[in-house]
């Protein structure tokens, strides 16, 4: 497609503001970019090539199971990545949407790339932990948050009503608490949790937080599940390159199109024979660590043990305080169900991220 033709095909649509400066399509199509604020330099470039018809993209992963790389997805990807959340949630031309996320990484280029293909009106502004904080009343029909902005705009009164103008909402980078998931519930709009990867260009699948009962994701149209024999996931989709993508991820597979994550399997902690599923039970004691561990971050894994194999331990940053240690443990042994109380705290002073924000454990532990 020529740049003429691109012209005519965006001259109607409508624009993108990146902070306060707003940019029909068209002018962003030409690289016409005065006002632009410097922050959104590479934001706007990524739109220029995309409505310049670019076809290929450099995106880099999260680091989550190892060292982040760059890898390249088509722009027929992001494209039918596009379409099926649009079909999911069966938004329409002209509809309004807010960017919050970093737009270097793969979650916020989506959003950029979403407005462009819908036909959107599109609001860019920097990824703060209170997003909101300066719309008044302004009613947003899709946004994507991850869980520590929706925590922060949760506990005041001013951010739970502008979360309640909002339509549609996707949390994603990271599992949501059992609390936070009770809090949203509580919305007038819809609110899903996320589940995908960078090689799939976003997600591949959305659970809906409102439902009670486990957290059941259902495949957006024209997404393939299926799971091998250590019931790990596997991927068949259009915006992951129609090849069947093979993950770390343990399931329960519900139906063809529906499953329940249970964590990953490198991080499955075989004791005395029971496997055990950290961020399953991480969720079950989300509420205890808010009691006696209040703000801390946290993950449990698996140590060598002589008699049991692996022994299961929680892993917390900061300083240790062993009173409060023991009495953790001890109220742990009497709510939690059996071989799901950790062993053993390990306070470690500092944690270790990925380049996206996630706890990386294998740098964390080898301190």
């Amino acid at each position: 497609m020529t740049v003429d033709n691109l012209f005519i095909l965006y001259s109607k649509r409508p624009m993108i503001t990146f902070g306060t400066s707003s940019f029909t399509f068209n002018q962003i199509l030409k690289g016409d970019k005065s006002q632009l604020s410097p922050i959104y330099e590479e934001a706007f470039g990524f739109c220029f090539d995309w409505l310049n018809g670019k076809n290929d993209f450099t995106l880099q992963t999260s680091g989550s199971t190892g060292p982040p790389k760059n890898i390249t997805v088509s722009r027929t990807q992001l494209i039918e990545s596009a379409k099926a959340t649009k079909l999911f949630f069966d938004l329409k031309e002209g509809c309004s949407m807010l960017c919050c996320l970093d737009t270097s990484k793969v979650a916020g280029k989506m959003m950029l790339v979403r407005a462009m293909e819908w036909g959107a009106c599109l609001r860019v502004i920097p990824p703060e932990s209170n997003p909101l904080k300066d719309l008044k009343n302004e009613v947003i029909d899709f946004v994507a948050f991850v869980p520590l902005q929706v925590e922060k705009m949760m506990s005041s009164a001013s951010g739970k009503r502008a979360l309640e103008q909002i339509h549609n909402i996707i949390i994603g980078g990271a599992s949501i608490s059992p609390q936070l998931r009770e809090k949203v519930a509580c919305l007038p709009g819809k609110v899903f949790q996320t589940y995908g990867m960078t090689e799939t260009v976003s997600h591949i699948a959305l659970a809906n937080l409102k439902e009670k009962g486990d957290l059941k994701y259902k495949a957006l149209p024209g997404v393939k599940l299926k799971v091998d024999e250590q019931n790990r996931l596997s991927i068949h989709a259009a915006m992951g390159g129609s090849i069947w993508l093979q993950t770390n991820d343990v399931v329960s597979l519900q139906s063809d199109t529906t499953f329940i994550w249970k964590g990953r399997s490198d991080h499955v902690v075989n004791s005395g024979g029971v496997k055990l599923y950290p961020e399953e039970i991480a969720q079950e004691m989300s509420e205890l660590m808010s009691v006696y561990f209040p703000g801390k971050l946290f993950f449990l894994t698996g140590t060598a043990d002589e008699s049991l194999g692996q022994a299961l331990i929680l892993v917390v940053e900061g300083v240790g305080n062993n009173s409060n240690a023991v009495t953790f443990l001890k109220k742990a042994r009497s709510i939690l169900p059996k071989y799901h109380s950790p062993k053993q705290i390990l306070f470690i002073p500092k944690f270790k991220v990925t380049p996206s924000g996630k706890i990386d454990q294998l740098r964390t532990l080898a301190k």
